[in-house]
């Protein structure tokens, strides 16, 4: 892969094959920074995992980085009153089935109540495709709207490994101060080791890197974490 100037530049202010510990290679990152706008900062952790194995949770990190986000709320109408007053964006049930059908889709997540998926279900094609599908796993599926929408609008967040082990998500913005970066990656990671599957053998953490969006890569030591 060929890689222009300004990203060759930067790569000669740091040693690009060592390791760093949290706060500092964030810091690296925003010092190596050229892009003209305000870049995501993304961590990838790469895991070894089993044939079957997963790593899949929320999160809600301690500093936040993105904008407000809008919640629709599939429930049924007694539960709509409690659904807005928790500070959901949209509310209801059939009308809202119907419209998402239709191709409206001006919600950052979705959350449902059981009784509702049944009908919910039906639109996998059109949600699934863009991660919007309430789960339980990720607590999007719940009778307890009004819990479920406080974390969302702190900022919860779903983190899952790919099928080769991978992490991959935005931690913050090149503008904020690189100790509050570093707090939402160190965040991470501890979840990341916490969820480490009971029967996983070796070493289960492989590595950890992070980067800004149009930025090279800086190696974390997370052992550092542990």
């Amino acid at each position: 892969m060929k890689h222009g100037k300004k990203y060759l530049e930067s790569l000669k202010k740091y040693d690009a094959s060592a390791s760093y510990d949290v706060v500092k290679a964030c810091e690296i990152v925003k010092e190596v920074k050229f892009a003209n706008f305000d870049e995501t900062v993304e961590a990838h952790m790469s895991l070894r995992l089993g044939k079957n194995q997963t790593v899949r949770d929320t999160l809600v990190f301690p500093n936040q980085f993105k904008g407000e986000k809008k919640v629709l709320v599939f429930c049924k109408e007694d539960r709509i009153k409690e659904a807005l007053d928790a500070g959901a964006a949209f509310a209801g049930a059939s009308e809202y089935i119907d419209k998402v059908k239709g191709g409206w889709l001006d919600f950052d997540v979705a959350v449902a109540t059981p009784d509702m998926m049944k009908d919910v279900g039906r639109l996998g094609m059109v949600l699934g495709r863009k991660g919007l599908m309430p789960n339980p796993k990720t607590g999007t599926v719940t009778n307890d709207i009004v819990a479920a929408i406080n974390e969302l609008k702190k900022g919860r967040v779903e983190y899952r490994a790919d099928k080769q082990g991978n992490v991959h998500i935005a931690v913050g913005k090149t503008s904020m101060e690189p100790a509050k970066v570093a707090e939402n990656v160190q965040t991470l990671i501890n979840e990341i080791i916490r969820k480490k599957p009971s029967d996983a053998k070796g070493d289960y953490v492989q590595s950890v890197s992070v980067s800004s969006t149009m930025g090279p890569g800086v190696w974390v030591d997370y052992k550092e974490g542990e």
